[in-house]
């Protein structure tokens, strides 16, 4: 596999063609998989925001002060606003937020990004990343490159370990896990829970050429990686049946 991160590119706009800009500096072939930060993504989709957008709600003032009583640090209650308008749950309100996004990703702070936004306060993330990923894909092929994928990606923490990784937000043109589920092991054992989330793993692998900070790019591409013949599909995040650590996190009352 080889990993080749799109060099060159500018600082993105609102209204830019990332298709476009893209097929300009990197020649793409038939399998390849193009990784792009949903930073670049929301700033093309016109997702910044200035904090005075968000007039201060009453629970945004309140996990403000608990969160500011907490760290001894002063929080912009209209920040927790924004939080709050994008997220459909706060599964944490100190000491910080964690929330589950629109398209049911759950992140601290819902995503929002106040880095790398030169003329705003905040970055949001895309609203569907998984059709922003279809209309980058669909752009490729306009310029004539076929069967290529398209991962839109970010960085976010993991519990239980130190340090971020990078993750997928939407994808196109590939599914989103392989299922290992009813393959014989080294030793002929059948597997029965292995379920690889490919998409992620790709992005965190991107994210290791593509850099952070000011060296960084936003798109790179992955060549000579194949799939494979195991079934496909497209689930990625938990739903909240299933998914014991937020059902946990209902229940649980931060005591500082």
């Amino acid at each position: 596999m080889e990993l080749e991160p799109v060099r060159d590119l500018p600082e993105i706009r609102a209204g830019d063609d990332l298709a476009d800009l893209i097929a300009d500096r990197t020649t793409l072939e038939p399998g390849d998989v193009v990784t792009v930060a949903s930073t670049v993504v929301s700033k093309v989709e016109g997702r910044t925001a200035d904090l005075d957008d968000y007039p201060v709600s009453g629970r945004a003032r309140e996990i403000a002060d608990k969160i500011g009583e907490l760290t001894a640090e002063e929080k912009d209650p209209r920040f927790a606003q924004a939080v709050l308008e994008e997220s459909t749950e706060l599964l944490i309100d100190a000491p910080f937020l964690l929330t589950e996004t629109r398209f049911g990703h759950i992140s601290v702070n819902a995503g929002i990004d106040r880095s790398n936004v030169p003329d705003h306060d905040l970055l949001l993330l895309p609203k569907r990343p998984g059709k922003s990923a279809e209309r980058i894909r669909a752009g490729l092929e306009e310029r004539g490159v076929d069967d290529v994928a398209v991962i839109v990606t970010d960085t976010c923490g993991r519990p239980f370990r130190h340090g971020q990784r990078g993750v997928a937000l939407g994808w196109a043109g590939i599914s989103a896990s392989r299922d290992w589920r009813g393959e014989p092991d080294r030793d002929g054992r059948e597997l029965g829970v292995t379920v690889q989330s490919v998409v992620d793993e790709l992005s965190s692998a991107a994210n290791l050429v593509a850099g952070e900070g000011a060296g960084g790019t936003p798109a790179v591409v992955v060549r000579d990686w194949a799939f494979g013949d195991l079934e496909g599909s497209d689930e990625l995040f938990r739903s909240v049946e299933d998914d014991l650590v937020r059902q946990a996190l209902r229940e649980w009352e931060f005591d500082g």
